[in-house]
């Protein structure tokens, strides 16, 4: 039972990578050949470098989660590699967060050229999404840790 639940969760972190890669092979690059405004194309492009960008620490992030879940079906879920994964985790969280506020004085540009309010909070979007995450695993993190330390004052005084 416990396999299959993280087989589950690691199809779960296939399927989340999968539009992620499509969009970045086919939605983003149709966006930069045809932009919807001739006239401002020139501000769509570091928010298209943005988003390449942070795709590597999105695809470093899953790939973590998938090791993460490759330790737990080892049972080496309360050790150090797993404090590790989930201290990448976070860090890729707030990269990608970190990237998406740089972006967001260009979405401003272009909501305001395009006459699109709705779009600043569609880019502000990603950035509490990140940051959620990013809080998430800090405290897994902690929260391992602190059982990690535990066990071995167990394992020491037994």
């Amino acid at each position: 039972m416990k396999q299959s639940s993280t087989l589950f969760l690691k199809i779960a972190v296939f399927l989340i990578g999968t539009p992620v890669l499509a969009l970045c092979i086919f939605g983003i690059v149709k966006v930069a050949n045809n932009p919807v405004n001739p006239n401002y194309a020139h501000i769509l492009y570091p928010i298209l470098i943005g988003m390449y960008v942070s795709a590597i620490p999105f695809y470093i992030a899953l790939y973590k989660a998938f090791r993460l879940l490759s330790y737990i079906d080892k049972n080496k879920a309360f050790s150090e590699i797993s404090v590790k994964a989930l201290k990448h985790i976070k860090y890729c969280a707030v990269t990608i967060s970190a990237l998406y506020v740089v972006m967001i004085p260009f979405v401003f540009l272009v909501a305001d050229l395009d006459d699109a309010p709705g779009l600043i909070i569609v880019g502000m979007v990603p950035i509490f999404a990140s940051m959620v995450i990013a809080v998430f695993a800090a405290v897994l993190q902690r929260l391992l840790q602190e059982a990690i330390e535990i066990k071995s004052e167990n394992d020491f005084i037994v």
